[in-house]
């Protein structure tokens, strides 16, 4: 098969992303053959090898819609300080993308950008919107997931002097996410960091 040929059939799967395996799949070639031709399309700069195994099928893909594809077969979306800073309640642009997921923590450097992969756990795991592909954490979520991360992690949180919330931020769905940490502890702390941080806002 041409690889031509094969990267119009990998466009019909509708997606940024295919692993080796799915291509093999939907070209109906065994991997190796997969393999060979994904990577003659990546020389001809068609297509992007994201890490092992996982391609972008474009390289204008947005950044911002590969977690899902990055922790597969865990569930993700961004959260945390890119969250933040796209919601515009910080000014400071972050570095890499912070990624919330039910994966282990780790940094994944890839040709797009650093994923930072934040873990949280399965009963705080959520509270995200879902637009363009891209899977976004609310701004009320996005804050607690800041705070909750480093307190989890034993690290206290730095109150950010530029953190700006809108009128619209609801302050009870704050508190919703905080009733579903199992940890007392863990939840005592977080509490008492968010009433610190958010009482400062609002002293200006």
């Amino acid at each position: 098969m041409r690889a031509t040929a094969a990267y119009a059939e990998l466009l019909q799967l509708n997606r940024p992303v295919v692993r080796t395996s799915e291509a093999a799949a939907r070209l109906r070639l065994p991997k190796y053959a997969a393999t060979k031709i994904l990577k003659q399309l990546a020389d001809d700069g068609v297509v992007v090898l994201l890490r092992r195994g996982l391609w972008a099928l474009t390289r204008q893909v947005d950044p911002y819609t590969l977690p899902e594809y990055l922790t597969a077969p865990y569930p993700s979306y961004i959260s945390t300080w890119t969250a933040l800073y796209q919601h515009g309640m910080i000014d400071q642009v972050p570095r890499s993308i912070y990624v919330a997921s039910l994966d282990r923590a780790r940094r994944l450097h890839t040709p797009v950008g650093l994923y930072v992969i934040q873990h949280v756990g399965p009963a705080v795991f959520g509270g995200f919107r879902s637009r363009n592909g891209v899977r976004m954490a609310t701004p009320e979520k996005a804050l607690f997931d800041a705070v909750y991360i480093t307190g989890a992690r034993g690290v206290r949180f730095t109150y950010l002097p530029e953190l700006e919330l809108a009128p619209s931020f609801r302050r009870g769905e704050i508190r919703r996410w905080v009733r579903r940490i199992p940890a007392k502890r863990l939840r005592t702390i977080v509490t008492n960091r968010l009433e610190e941080i958010l009482s400062q806002v609002e002293q200006g």
